[in-house]
C-alpha cells in the first residue's frame, strides 16, 4: 500500500513536512531522447476514458512494452508524492533502454474519469486491461511482448490480470504483497511503530484494536453504508475521547471504501498460483509497509505451488517502500530522501526484462 492512504491508517496522527519547492535530481527534462504521446483509451465495460503517456524509442519497431500499475489511492501517471514521480524516472529509464512504456492516470486522478474511492479492486483489473487492449493496438508495439509492472497495490493487480489474461508476457512486482491484506496492514503497523519507539505493550494494544476492526470488514457483506456504522461504532468505543469524533467519521469512511475492503480481503496466493508468466519480485529490506521476507517468501512458495518455473525475487539492501536507498524505511523519511527510485532497482529490472524478451 502505498503512503498517502496506508500510513493513515498505520499511525492515525502521524505527520511531516514537505518541500513542495525540492528539485529531485532524477526528474528528467524535456527534450527527451524518444518518442512521447500523451494518449486517451476506453475502458469500454465501465465507459469511462483513460488518459496516458506512452514513450517509446525514436528508431525501430517491435518494441517490447510495459504497463505501469500505481499503488493505493488515486495517483496521476507519474505516481507523484512529495514532489517525486517515480514512474516518470522508471518510464524515462526503460524506454531510454529500448522498452516502451505506458503510464496512465489512475481513475479519478489527473485526466482520467471515473471516482476511485467508490471503484472496487476488479474496476482497476479492467482498466488494467483496457490499457493493455489499446497498447496492442501500436504497431511499433510487439503485441506478444507486453508485460506489467505493479508497485505496491499494483502488485496484486497485475497478477490478477496476468492469472486472466495469456497475453501478458510477464510481470513485475514492486513491493507487492504475498499476505491477506489484513494481516499486511496488521504487519505494516508493528513494524512502523516498533521502529518509531513505540513501547512493546502500545504496540501489542493497537494490533488487538486494529485487528478488531479488520475483523468486522473481513466478516462484512459488501455494503458500505452498513459497515462504515459498524466501523464507526466501534472506534468510538475503542478510542472514545482519544481521537475527535470528526476523526473517527473520516477514518470509518475510508476503511469503508470498496477498494480497500476488497485489499483487505485478498489473499494473492491463489491468484499468484494461477500466473504462468515470467515473474520478477523485488522489495527492499527497508520497506517497513510491505516487509520483504515475508511477501516475497509467500510471493515465491505460491508461485512455485502453481508450476510456475520462470520466478525471481529479491531483497534490495536499503531501499524502502519507494525503492529509495534510505536509512530507516519510516514514511516521514520519503519527504527528505532526493533519490525517487534506486538506479540499481532500475538496472535489475532493466536486465530481467532485457533476458524476457529478446
Amino acid at each position: 500500500m502505498t503512503t498517502r492512504w496506508s500510513y493513515i491508517l498505520a499511525t492515525f496522527v502521524l505527520s511531516f513536512q514537505v518541500n513542495a519547492q525540492a528539485i529531485r535530481q532524477q526528474e528528467p527534462k524535456a527534450p527527451y531522447s524518444y518518442e512521447v504521446e500523451e494518449v486517451v483509451f476506453q475502458n469500454t465495460i465501465d465507459g469511462i476514458s483513460l488518459a496516458g503517456t506512452l514513450t517509446y524509442p525514436q528508431k525501430g519497431s517491435d518494441f517490447p512494452a510495459v504497463i505501469l500499475i500505481s499503488g493505493s489511492g488515486p495517483q496521476d501517471r507519474n505516481s507523484e508524492l512529495m514532489n517525486h514521480k517515480p514512474f516518470l524516472v522508471i518510464a524515462d529509464h526503460l524506454t531510454k533502454m529500448g522498452i516502451a512504456v505506458l503510464r496512465v492516470d489512475d481513475r479519478g486522478a489527473g485526466e482520467s474519469e471515473g471516482d476511485y474511492n467508490k471503484s472496487a479492486m476488479s474496476h482497476f483489473v479492467k482498466d488494467t486491461k483496457s490499457a493493455l487492449d489499446f497498447l496492442k493496438t501500436y504497431k511499433k508495439i510487439q503485441s506478444n511482448q507486453i508485460g506489467l509492472i505493479g508497485h505496491s497495490l499494483g502488485g496484486n493487480i497485475a497478477p490478477i490480470v496476468a492469472s486472466e489474461r495469456e497475453d501478458i508476457a510477464f510481470i513485475v512486482l514492486l513491493a507487492g504483497s504475498g499476505i491477506r491484506g489484513d494481516q499486511l496492514m496488521l504487519l505494516q503497523k508493528a513494524m512502523i511503530e516498533r521502529k518509531m519507539g513505540v513501547p512493546e505493550v502500545s504496540v501489542a494494544q493497537a494490533q488487538t484494536n486494529m485487528k478488531g476492526a479488520y475483523d468486522i470488514i473481513l466478516n462484512s457483506d459488501g455494503k458500505k453504508e452498513e459497515l462504515q456504522k459498524q466501523l464507526n461504532e466501534y472506534f468510538t468505543t475503542k478510542f472514545a475521547g482519544m481521537i475527535p469524533e470528526q476523526q473517527v467519521k473520516t477514518i470509518a469512511e475510508q476503511m469503508s471504501w470498496p477498494w480497500f475492503v476488497d485489499f483487505i480481503k485478498f489473499d494473492p496466493a491463489p491468484v499468484l498460483q494461477k500466473v504462468d508468466c515470467p515473474v520478477l519480485a523485488i522489495n527492499g529490506s527497508n520497506d517497513v509497509q510491505v516487509p520483504a521476507e515475508e511477501n516475497l517468501q509467500a510471493i515465491e512458495k505460491a508461485l512455485i505451488a502453481g508450476g510456475n518455473e520462470d520466478i525471481q525475487t529479491q531483497v534490495l539492501e536499503k531501499l524502502n517502500h519507494l525503492f529509495q536507498e534510505s536509512e530507516t524505511g519510516l514514511p516521514n523519511e520519503y519527504a527528505t530522501i532526493q533519490q525517487t527510485f534506486s538506479p540499481v532497482a532500475l538496472e535489475i529490472i532493466t536486465d530481467w526484462i532485457e533476458e524476457r524478451t529478446k
